[in-house]
């Protein structure tokens, strides 16, 4: 008899499942159809998903244990309530970054800033339907920015981490999906045939120098962005001083596929039925998208005006590449410019508005956590 109610209690979770668990299931399984089919973000869309489902299944000893806390809870408390995990990242995106065309033209830094305006304008519109904290974090979603988006909601609005993270991915993987049509509609075919030249060579003096005072200077403006913005120097540093190869390698490699690993399986366990299947959710995920429709039409509305201000010496593609997705909207704006002339070459020119892109939405975020993380 001990031995059919142990074997009858292996199914008595069927009759825990909801419908809402299955709708979850579905969806962790579109984003892993997204990742491996699509390969958009497939290194964060397929743990996220699994995440998903692993979250939703009935009881789930990944969540908790009996009375005692479930090894993926722990793993979210150890690297994300404490915002470990998007620093780490942070280092290894620094590593992967080059700011000589940034250094080549400092001017470039004004499309970073320029590619802001989602962000500030859907703070406004959220605040009408959440209060300010919730607002700020749906409104980082605009930058296209993972990490930032979570190390921004970790602080402000934790209970709202797994739709704001879950769509702030998704919209970094449709950055080649959502940008060209918008590019279009506000360039003409001779804004968009704009070659751009390259002006000079950057020292590397230069390019070890600028992680340090840009630490220093942002940090003294900005201390709530400090976190972010040394990571991401730091890392930078590894690579341009030359003396810490391995350093730099590993940051690039090894460092940030573990992070990443843990912080999609966190992340999308943070993703339960319950929390997620809500209206709130469908606002984030609209208000996200309107965030990031503005932050792009901010770049290129920019772009047009630096085009006419230097006499059509300006591609105005280059300012879509002002949201914080590197380097994806920096191939966007090579790729939609040689749509229009398959001889110009706009990829370097557009890296420049990127990077600028990271730093403004780490100066940004500082600035909502200085602002509402009181």
């Amino acid at each position: 008899m001990d031995f059919w109610n142990a074997f009858a209690s292996l199914f008595s979770n069927f009759g825990n499942l909801t419908w809402q668990m299955v709708v979850m299931w579905g969806i962790g399984a579109l984003l892993i159809y997204l990742a491996i089919a699509k390969k958009m973000e497939p290194s964060l869309l397929l743990p996220m998903g699994f995440g998903a489902i692993l979250v939703n299944l009935p009881l789930s000893g990944a969540i908790t244990q009996g009375d005692t806390v479930g090894p993926i809870s722990a793993l979210f408390e150890a690297g994300m309530s404490n915002e470990l995990f998007p620093l780490l990242l942070f280092i290894g995106i620094g590593a992967m970054i080059d700011f000589g065309p940034l250094l080549e033209k400092p001017w470039l830094m004004l499309f970073g800033a320029a590619a802001q305006f989602g962000i500030f304008f859907t703070l406004f519109l959220a605040g009408f339907f959440f209060d300010l904290k919730d607002a700020a974090s749906i409104a980082v979603i605009g930058a296209a920015d993972g990490p930032t988006a979570i190390f921004v909601t970790v602080l402000l609005a934790p209970a709202l981490l797994g739709p704001i993270a879950v769509a702030a991915y998704s919209y970094m993987a449709l950055v080649p999906v959502i940008q060209p049509p918008i590019m279009k509609l506000l360039t003409t075919e001779k804004e968009r045939k704009v070659k751009m030249t390259q002006l000079r060579t950057v020292s590397k003096t230069e390019k070890i120098i600028f992680p340090i005072v840009v630490t220093i200077f942002v940090a003294l403006l900005v201390p709530s962005a400090a976190p972010l913005i040394a990571c991401l120097m730091l890392g930078n540093l590894f690579k341009e001083c030359g003396v810490t190869e391995r350093l730099s390698k590993t940051v690039q490699n090894e460092l940030i596929n573990i992070v990443t690993i843990f912080l999609g399986l966190s992340v999308g366990c943070k993703a339960i039925a319950s929390t997620f299947l809500t209206w709130e959710t469908i606002k984030i995920i609209i208000l996200g998208l309107i965030a990031f429709t503005f932050s792009t039409v901010g770049g290129l509305l920019f772009g047009k005006v630096m085009y006419k201000l230097t006499g059509g010496k300006v591609n105005p593609l280059i300012g879509s590449a002002g949201v914080s997705a590197v380097p994806m909207a920096a191939r966007v704006s090579q790729k939609v410019g040689s749509e229009a002339d398959p001889t110009n070459f706009l990829l370097m020119h557009a890296m420049g508005p990127n990077v600028a892109g990271v730093i403004g939405t780490a100066v940004a975020a500082g600035t909502f956590m200085a602002i509402f993380g009181v």
